[in-house]
């Protein structure tokens, strides 16, 4: 889904005003989509990051899209925001200072290894985004994670890391997915 700047500008101002609203009323932003131009009513998975001086202060997301693209942006903003267990609500002298990003995931796909070796060599260094499952654990990694971990094996080991395996795990029946982001901010 390839958005204008008009869209992604209305995106970007819709999380903010999230934010906002979730500071004065402990809730998202409700979100009428007669208000919003049609591309923004379609199904769509997104990631809302939040940064406060270069450094992550909320991430939410989710990997397939189940709602409309105004309305997760909204609910992800909040939830960015005030529900990342990694760290506080953000208070109202943060909100001002925030930095927002939006990805807007594409469908996921799977992808097919004879081994780690073969599934390194097809990785796209800050392209692909990676879902990793294996049991009932998974973990994602945004292409935008590419930038602090260049290296496709370094990237693989945190992830699996984030998933709550060993970094050197390896099973035959690891699956991953890979998927690209449309990310603005």
């Amino acid at each position: 889904m390839l958005l204008n700047d008009v869209e992604r500008g209305c995106l970007l101002t819709l999380a903010r005003a999230s934010i906002a609203h979730g500071l004065a009323h402990g809730r998202p932003l409700p979100v009428n989509l007669a208000d919003y131009p049609a591309k923004l009513t379609e199904s769509a998975a997104t990631f809302v990051t939040l940064e406060l001086a270069g450094q992550l202060r909320g991430c939410i997301g989710r990997l397939e899209a189940a709602r409309p693209l105004a309305e997760d942006v909204a609910e992800n903003a909040y939830a960015a925001a005030f529900r990342d267990s990694r760290f506080p609500p953000v208070t109202a002298a943060e909100s001002a200072r925030l930095s927002l990003h939006i990805s807007v995931l594409s469908p996921s796909e799977p992808l097919y290894f004879a081994s780690e070796t073969d599934l390194l060599g097809q990785l796209r260094p800050g392209i692909d985004g990676l879902i990793l499952s294996e049991g009932g654990r998974r973990g994602t990694f945004l292409p935008s994670v590419w930038e602090d971990l260049p290296d496709p094996a370094e990237f693989l080991r945190h992830l699996k890391r984030k998933a709550g395996l060993p970094a050197d795990y390896w099973s035959s029946t690891v699956k991953i997915q890979r998927y690209s982001t449309e990310m603005f901010g």
